[in-house]
């Protein structure tokens, strides 16, 4: 698979020993850190609690912190479909980035072309499917933004890796901040509710809150141009375009 994969495995993970067969699901995250070396230990520190199967260095060096049958501790409270606090069914992958607390940067290309590389792996092993791929912020949109706008979704998707809308970008750009009737707002969500987002009131925000943060979670995988929380023609269209590929 790699010419090199490094090893410096974490303490920061749950027993038993999971089955192939219950991994369904692959979520990315930034590291949110200044420096890698930080990550990196804050990631093999018992004292964090926090981990996740694999770090993409900056260099685009791969390190396995966590073999894939454990349960690393990298979603936390987390939703998507029916599914709840998914670590337990999932593989996480933390890449190198400041985030947006930190001066977040775009994603460098070794970085990508080591995520191509180690998913496409995962994906196959493990039988995951593409609408399976998920950034941290889908699943826990009222607590984080990563890996954020600037990751690649459009790039890896058509390289069989998560998935994308199929609308121009003219149509799209002629949509932008039109606004919509009440009615297109609940069929806005509705089609969220089927592509996996989980709408409901979090017990911190408004039901009006949360789903303005689901929308900004919706932007920053979908139209990353953007990221405003409120919805118009455009959210609309790609969310209808993306709610019909779903099986």
């Amino acid at each position: 698979m790699f010419n090199k994969i490094l090893k410096r495995y974490s303490p920061n993970f749950s027993l038993p020993k999971r089955v192939g067969s219950t991994l369904r699901f692959i979520i990315i995250h930034y590291t949110g850190m200044k420096k890698e070396s930080e990550a990196i230990e804050r990631l093999t520190n018992a004292k964090s609690k926090v981990s996740s199967h694999y770090f993409i260095k900056s260099n685009g060096e791969i390190i396995n912190l966590i073999p894939d049958l454990y349960t690393a501790w990298h979603a936390g409270k987390s939703k998507w479909q029916k599914f709840n606090y998914l670590n337990k069914n999932s593989i996480g992958i933390e890449i190198n980035n400041p985030g947006h607390d930190h001066g977040y940067s775009n994603f460098k290309k070794k970085q990508i072309n080591s995520l191509i590389k180690l998913t496409k792996y995962l994906i196959q092993k493990y039988k995951i499917k593409k609408f399976n791929i998920l950034g941290h912020s889908d699943v826990a949109p009222d607590r984080k933004k990563d890996p954020g706008e600037k990751f690649p979704w459009r790039y890896l998707s058509k390289r069989k890796i998560g998935f994308w809308h199929k609308i121009t970008y003219q149509v799209l750009k002629k949509s932008r901040n039109q606004k919509i009737d009440i009615k297109s707002q609940n069929i806005f969500f509705k089609n969220l509710n089927k592509i996996g987002y989980v709408i409901n009131s979090n017990i911190n925000f408004s039901k009006k809150k949360n789903k303005a943060l689901i929308t900004q979670a919706f932007q920053r995988r979908f139209r990353q141009e953007l990221i405003n929380g409120k919805i118009d023609k455009e959210c609309f269209l790609i969310s209808k375009n993306i709610a019909k590929l779903i099986k």
